[in-house]
């Protein structure tokens, strides 16, 4: 294998999922070119991976009118196809990735067993050991179908000089010194239902104050900015907000000096995972076998609701769905992490 292409393009939980195929294709074919196509939001996640030779930023709202299109297809085939590639890896499994591989023309063309909106049309869906298990399984039994051997489960995550200063610096100004313990919390979530209540979060703070942790909020954009100030309202002691002030690469450095990270089944919660701090995942939605923390899918806490796993969006029944989720529970689970 010379030239191999990765399609996983968004969004950042789902991006990081695949991480390990790109450590996976490398110890495997070292000499191998890797190129991976990614949408802006994922972009910086995979910067200076030292397991990715190329990127190629795919900027889908260019590509909405026809004007767009027209204007934006040549300058991107040609791209794509600057290399002939001898395999293509469609992790994202829709028409928009399935368009992608297309236009490359790889030699081999394989995808992950749950492809839609007919991506299974163009490249071969890839049913393997772990079809029905973790998504980061099932990204790597593609790899394994390429003949990767998978013998280490890495996620590459490339952190600047500058970006850990910046974050240790960040720390510092707000009372989080080198040594001082903290818990992160991801308090925000694409999906509403996804989203512990603020009141809880902040109950909890009160608590890791108490147990002589420093609470640390993080999260980005307008309503985590609104969320992080009725948590902080509800506290007794106000947490450290660090909600907009990172970038990601700034965010993974804080998580790895965090004692714990805990939130609900979105990216910022995985990144914590694949670094292999100790994760708390909040969960009702979506289950734990599929999108759990990674490696540690017994820190996930499920709703208590018959529901649960209903992969919707938005509740049809009006529930809260995290609400169903008690502080208490989720400060027991807490407990023997921050031990060590």
């Amino acid at each position: 294998m010379k030239n191999i292409l990765v399609v996983k393009l968004s969004a950042i939980g789902d991006v990081i999922h695949a991480l390990p195929v790109s450590y996976a294709i490398k110890e495997q074919f070292p000499a191998a070119h890797l190129t991976w196509v990614v949408e802006p939001a994922a972009y910086a996640i995979l910067e200076d991976n030292p397991y990715i030779d190329e990127l190629i930023l795919f900027e889908k709202a260019k590509f909405r009118s026809l004007g767009g299109f027209l204007r934006e297809i040549r300058p991107f085939r040609r791209r794509l196809r600057a290399r002939s590639y001898d395999a293509s890896l469609d992790l994202q499994g829709l028409f928009k990735s399935a368009a992608i591989v297309f236009n490359a023309g790889a030699k081999l063309r394989i995808g992950t067993a749950n492809m839609r909106e007919g991506a299974h049309l163009v490249s071969r869906p890839v049913r393997g050991a772990h079809a029905e298990g973790h998504i980061v399984e099932r990204c790597l039994d593609v790899a394994r179908a390429l003949g990767c051997a998978v013998r280490e489960v890495r996620f590459p995550v490339a952190i600047s000089e500058r970006d850990r200063a910046a974050a240790d610096t960040l720390l510092a100004r707000e009372g989080v010194r080198e040594g001082r313990p903290f818990v992160a919390f991801a308090i925000g979530a694409n999906w509403p239902n996804k989203r512990w209540p603020a009141e809880h979060f902040a109950e909890l703070c009160d608590r890791l104050y108490h147990a002589h942790y420093v609470p640390v909020l993080i999260g980005g954009g307008r309503l985590d900015e609104s969320i992080a100030q009725d948590i902080m309202a509800a506290s007794g002691i106000p947490p450290v907000n660090l909600v907009g002030r990172t970038n990601l690469k700034q965010l993974a450095h804080v998580f790895t000096r965090a004692a714990l990270v805990l939130g609900g089944d979105t990216g910022p919660v995985h990144l914590a995972a694949g670094l292999r701090t100790p994760t708390v995942m909040l969960m009702g939605p979506t289950d734990a076998n599929r999108n759990g923390p990674y490696g540690q899918l017994e820190n996930a806490i499920e709703a208590d609701h018959p529901c649960r796993g209903c992969w919707k969006r938005a509740c049809p029944k009006g529930l809260d769905c995290l609400a169903a989720i008690s502080v208490e529970e989720a400060a027991a689970k807490m407990r023997p992490l921050l031990r060590h």
